[in-house]
């Protein structure tokens, strides 16, 4: 298991939502959508975001049919992981996030949220459960 500050990432063609947590706290909070549909910006956003966070590991949701299957999207996930590995040397773990925008949406609502609110917040709570749920799953023990 990794220590340190953990950083993920929702992936998407036209937003990327981010999220932060400290792997000993194993508590995730959304940090930020960057919203840029250019590889450049969006990379010297996430590369100042790194900078600022420092940190020591970063997860980038996988997305998966319902049953599991690959999908056109998972390859693109899969190449921005490679990306992010390459450009900021840090390891990248990835980690099944379906339904995680889903559930993102519906806790926006419950907070009272309207539908621009959740539309601009729902990709970084899309990270934050993606996030809780990769420490919640490295804190249980092994069978």
């Amino acid at each position: 298991m990794h220590e340190g500050t953990v950083m993920a990432f929702d992936f998407g063609t036209r937003r990327i939502g981010v999220a932060v947590g400290e792997m000993m706290l194993g508590i995730a909070r959304p940090l930020t959508t960057i919203s840029a549909e250019a590889n450049e910006a969006r990379f010297t956003a996430i590369g100042k975001l790194i900078a600022e966070w420092q940190p020591g590991t970063l997860l980038v949701g996988l997305p998966l049919s319902l049953d599991g299957e690959a999908t056109e999207m998972t390859e693109r996930c899969r190449r921005f992981a490679r990306q992010l590995e390459g450009r900021y040397r840090l390891p990248v773990v990835l980690a099944d996030e379906r339904l995680t925008s889903t559930s993102a949406d519906e806790r926006l609502r419950e907070r009272g949220r309207d539908w621009r609110e959740r539309k601009a917040a729902v990709d970084a709570e899309a990270a934050a459960i993606l996030l809780q749920s990769h420490f919640d799953a490295s804190r249980r023990p092994s069978p």
